[in-house]
């Protein structure tokens, strides 16, 4: 049933936007960014369910949750990226769209050198 909320709240914004982006474009753009962030928040919920059966399934399989919550942690970073891009994209700010996603993809990289390391070192103990 969220999902004919959110069309329905896409729709109606994208309709509004397109009559004030004739007569108001800063208005238009800032009725968007709003319109994403409300739907980014309707959807923490269910995020929310996903990290937790995640949490739980690697807590059953004697997963590592340091290794985990930073597979969660980096996950959280792409799509918080993405959408702090496509924001910039939809304002008209590609460049800073851009540097948004490079800043991500250098975050992600850094978060990861540990989990990394322990395969690296996970094979080095299997071959002889």
């Amino acid at each position: 049933m969220d999902i004919l909320q959110i069309v329905g709240l896409g729709l109606v914004v994208c309709i509004l936007a397109i009559i004030l982006r004739q007569q108001k474009p800063p208005m238009a753009t800032l009725l968007t960014m709003t319109a994403g962030v409300i739907i980014f928040l309707i959807m923490m919920p269910q995020i929310t369910a996903v990290f937790n059966v995640l949490r739980d399934l690697a807590s059953q399989a004697n997963v590592s949750m340091a290794y985990m919550g930073t597979i969660l942690k980096i996950v959280g970073i792409a799509y918080i990226a993405d959408f702090g891009s496509q924001i910039c994209r939809d304002a008209g700010e590609s460049a800073l769209a851009l540097k948004i996603e490079f800043a991500a993809k250098i975050i992600v990289l850094v978060m990861a050198v540990p989990i990394i390391v322990a395969v690296l070192q996970s094979l080095i103990k299997l071959v002889p």
